[in-house]
């Protein structure tokens, strides 16, 4: 039903076409910011940005600007899906949420708490427990004051950028278009994991960590169908973002922060924790509890099911 009642707006397949491209250009735009100021601050230093890599880009600004610049561009790209939505498909944000009458924030907040413990939980123990030599204390009381203003209000817009382009608009409109579910689910979900490939934790950890990124996509992609909506994904989405950023940093990940500890190890291939256990253990068990919390039924059609025009085309689609 979430993909369906796309069919209620504009859904040509150009129209889909020009709002993809309408939000890479804001994409690009948004991130004018950080590229000016980062090449302003290597030629300061002497450096040539463009000969850099990624994680030595990453370095070259104080991270609380780092991080603020580099969100930016994800801030400009979900007004250009927001824009995209409403100017050329007459759709509503509400509606390219959720197939629900309005928004359900509490099945966002119940996602964003639930794997926000747990994430967290997992850290610690992992930091007290399993892995104590590989961390260090980072805690500076001001720096991680304004990381946490600037992660809470910037890393929501990214993470939510990336749900609404590819559990949303990307998802309905493939789905509209080759009237299937099971095409957009794998589409979105290869092309989100891929998007992630530049990321400096593929480098240090190898190509195998990308059946994370892609595994983490299909997840997603499977709570939103089932779910008819975003809700629980972007509240899931935001709270791995989030909790990752102000609880732990490394020098080869893309997120360099004044976190609370910092990963010292130097791991040369992922492993079982790192690519295997969220994939096939944790997504599967957080599925099972979504699943009986919000009665969930029907999973060959919901993921596999044809995408068919209602008889009639009505404003409002709702959820019993």
């Amino acid at each position: 039903m979430y993909i369906t009642q796309a069919f209620n707006v504009l859904h040509d397949w150009w129209r889909y076409l020009v709002g993809f491209l309408i939000v890479v250009a804001a994409v690009i735009i948004g991130q004018i910011p950080f590229t000016a100021v980062a090449i302003y601050k290597a030629m300061d230093n002497g450096s040539n940005l463009f000969e850099m890599n990624e994680a030595e880009m990453m370095s070259v600004l104080e991270p609380n600007l780092n991080l603020f610049l580099m969100l930016l561009s994800f801030a400009a790209g979900l007004v250009g899906v927001f824009f995209a939505a409403k100017m050329l498909h007459k759709q509503t944000i509400t509606k390219l949420t959720t197939a629900r009458s309005k928004i359900d924030w509490k099945r966002f907040w119940f996602a964003f708490i639930f794997w926000g413990v747990l994430s967290t939980g997992i850290t610690l123990i992992d930091y007290f427990y399993l892995s104590p030599g590989n961390y260090e204390i980072n805690f500076q009381l001001v720096p991680f004051l304004i990381l946490c203003v600037i992660a809470i209000i910037m890393i929501p817009l990214q993470t939510s950028f990336e749900e609404y382009l590819f559990r949303g608009y990307l998802m309905q409109g493939l789905g509209v278009l080759t009237k299937t579910k099971w095409v957009p689910l794998l589409t979105t979900s290869l092309v989100f994991g891929l998007l992630h490939i530049a990321n400096p934790e593929v480098k240090q950890l190898g190509y195998i960590i990308m059946i994370y990124y892609i595994g983490t996509g299909l997840f997603l992609g499977i709570m939103t169908l089932m779910d008819d909506g975003l809700e629980l994904a972007l509240g899931f989405h935001a709270a791995n973002n989030l909790f990752t950023a102000l609880l732990v940093t490394a020098d080869w990940t893309a997120f360099q922060t004044y976190s609370v500890l910092k990963d010292t190890s130097q791991p040369t291939a992922a492993g079982f924790i790192d690519v295997f256990m969220p994939v096939f253990v944790l997504f599967p068990i957080l599925l099972f509890i979504f699943a009986k919390k919000y009665k969930w039924t029907n999973w060959k059609d919901k993921l596999f099911g044809r995408v068919e025009a209602p008889m009639e085309n009505n404003d409002t689609v709702t959820i019993p």
